[in-house]
């Protein structure tokens, strides 16, 4: 009975945060998108944002996991709904699913769940071993293969609050690693708690101040001001607000710090030798940062490099400091770098150095709070100081 109550309260809570959501979301896109791309999308985002809110509860990650054991056939089940919930909304928007990246998406869809269905016949375990980071990578790189209106935005036409793809995805990211494999802590579900914003807030406005400070005195930042003023203002920062953390913010915090630095973590308190993957972190990581530096134009090439050691420094310290074999701070020195070093897209060295330490901020929210909602709070502000605090990166 008790299992009843706390799963109809979990549904409650589920709708709410739903509703509230959609409220912004018809907010922020009914006088730009005409009403039938709204008719179309709107059923899909209730859908899709109440089973996000649902599916990261512990009552409902304990529940879905007995109820599909080692059954094929139920492993299955959620899988094949998101395809049927992405090939559905590309149609109704007229687009032909059947060629082009729908091979891709079968295969970001179903090959996980059938991963960690091999994972619990060949291991019946809970260690991490090299399949499980295999996985994630496999796992994880392709989502850059699909572009364009294969996203399946929401609504179509417009930029939407997020996309079907991007949705789905994190969706059976949790299903495989959070409920098929059973990896702890993964920390996707939406909780109200006044300390967790603390501390999110205060990582933030930390982080930001060091970004200042060291962006103003290398000409990295120049402060613009604001192109307009008032409610179009607020409009526009609460609007980017949203959508960051929907969009980009939420997805990555996911990858990177609920599934990679939580292995990462487990795996360095497996073997209680901390020390080692320290070594072979910084060994593999200050090169590569290194390589980075030097291979993008502009001054300033050994930023990356600096940021990586201050970084390993950094764990090195605490870790010794703590005496602690778990290696917590090793994992998050780790994922700290290798998110910074995979922004070397932007072609902006400072930039990359920065993205190693906001790394950092959002892994040691994420460790205090053992949320990526919250980690990912720290990392949408990030990303919009420049729009709240009236800022320009010059690159």
């Amino acid at each position: 009975m008790k299992t009843i109550k706390e799963l109809l309260q979990e549904l409650g809570y589920s709708a709410l945060w739903t509703v509230l959501l959609t409220l912004l979301f018809l907010l922020f896109n009914m006088s730009e998108n005409s009403l039938s791309d709204m008719l179309i999308a709107l059923p899909y985002f209730v859908v899709l944002y109440f089973i996000f809110f649902l599916i990261g509860k512990d009552v409902v990650l304990v529940r879905m996991a007995k109820w599909i054991g080692l059954d094929f056939v139920k492993t299955m089940v959620f899988p094949l709904l998101m395809v049927l919930l992405y090939g559905s909304y590309l149609l109704l928007n007229k687009q032909n699913n059947f060629f082009g990246a729908l091979p891709v998406v079968l295969y970001l869809i179903i090959a996980p769940a059938l991963m960690f269905v091999a994972r619990k016949v060949m291991y019946n375990n809970s260690k991490i071993n090299w399949i499980d980071f295999t996985a994630f990578v496999l796992f994880l790189l392709p989502t850059t293969f699909i572009g364009g209106s294969y996203q399946g935005n929401l609504p179509f036409n417009g930029n939407g609050f997020d996309s079907v793809y991007r949705i789905a995805f994190m969706l059976i990211a949790v299903y495989s690693f959070n409920i098929l494999w059973r990896l702890e802590n993964v920390g996707f579900f939406a909780v109200l708690n006044w300390n967790y914003i603390l501390t999110a807030l205060w990582v933030w406005l930390v982080f930001y101040l060091f970004v200042m400070i060291v962006g103003y005195s290398v000409d990295f930042i120049k402060i613009t001001g604001y192109e307009i003023a008032g409610y179009a203002l607020l409009r526009k920062i609460a609007l980017t607000l949203v959508i960051t953390f929907l969009h980009t913010a939420i997805f990555e915090e996911l990858f990177f710090r609920g599934i990679l630095q939580n292995m990462l973590t487990k795996r360095i308190a497996q073997t209680k030798s901390w020390n080692i993957f320290w070594q072979w972190g910084l060994a593999l990581l200050l090169p590569l940062a290194v390589c980075v530096g030097y291979t993008l134009k502009g001054g300033m090439q050994w930023f990356p490099a600096l940021m990586t050691l201050i970084i390993f420094g950094a764990a090195f310290t605490i870790e010794r400091s703590t005496k602690n074999e778990s290696g917590v701070y090793t994992a998050l020195a780790i994922t700290s770098v290798i998110f910074g070093l995979v922004h070397y897209h932007s072609g902006a060295i400072v930039y990359i150095g920065f993205a190693c330490v906001a790394g950092w901020a959002y892994g040691f929210t994420y460790i205090k709070t053992k949320n990526v909602f919250y980690s990912a709070l720290v990392h949408t502000l990030v990303n919009c100081s420049t729009l709240i605090f009236g800022l320009e990166f010059i690159k």
